[in-house]
């Protein structure tokens, strides 16, 4: 014990706490090397940083992940029918498709029947269905041409049901890919779609369809927006 006392004095170390330091200054080929108790400190130091470093990455990286989207109205159920069209549903919006009484059942409880036989359902690309307006869009009371300078009212329902201050009043809605279709009772057929950042209603004459030439085509605007 006395040697190694004796060599570690020779060689300028001396104990401190649990290890040994150089106390002295040695020269070797030129070059001044200096050791102290500062070590203990910096190593101390060094662990302190990384140790927040890593805390701090562990945060920025919980702060940059995406929050989870809320659901979009524009999932898209989409019912072909055997006639070879089809007709669109929020999924957001409908509690299911009743097969056997061929009609859907919304959320809020209405019904909506289903005006062909079902060929097969299927679910739309939001890139492609995304942009479409929903059916709530176009609930409210619309103001629309009648096609000769003059205008009048439509109002669609949240149950289906249409009125109109033109001719006969009463009719029935549906919305069929982002579009409000409506069938009066007097035979005429309008659609109220969004075109750019507008609304246009369309009108088709008793005995002609949605895919004829229209009749007319007039500005449409709901004097009762909702969001798209």
């Amino acid at each position: 014990m006395r040697a190694r006392s004796r060599f570690l004095s020779a060689v300028g170390m001396t104990k401190r706490g649990n290890y040994f330091a150089l106390s002295s200054v040695s020269q070797s080929g030129g070059v001044l090397f200096r050791h102290s108790l500062v070590q203990e400190d910096l190593m101390r130091g060094l662990a302190s940083f990384v140790g927040v470093s890593l805390i701090l990455l562990a945060i920025s990286i919980a702060a940059a992940k995406p929050a989870p989207l809320p659901p979009d109205d524009h999932d898209m159920v989409v019912i072909v029918f055997k006639d070879g069209h089809h007709q669109s549903f929020a999924q957001s919006q409908i509690a299911r498709i009743d097969l056997k009484a061929a009609q859907v059942v919304y959320k809020d409880g209405h019904h909506e029947k289903l005006a062909a036989a079902i060929d097969r359902i299927e679910f739309g690309e939001p890139s492609l269905t995304g942009m479409m307006p929903s059916r709530n869009h176009y609930i409210g009371k619309w103001e629309v041409g009648e096609g000769n300078g003059d205008k009048f009212f439509i109002t669609l329902e949240p149950n289906g049901d249409a009125k109109k201050t033109l001719g006969e009043e009463h009719g029935t809605w549906t919305w069929v890919d982002g579009e409000a279709r409506i069938a009066w009772d007097d035979g005429w057929h309008d659609a109220i779609r969004k075109v750019g950042t507008k609304h246009e209603k369309v009108a088709h004459e008793p005995g002609k369809s949605f895919d004829d030439p229209p009749s007319n085509v007039t500005t449409a605007r709901n004097t009762e927006p909702r969001p798209i």
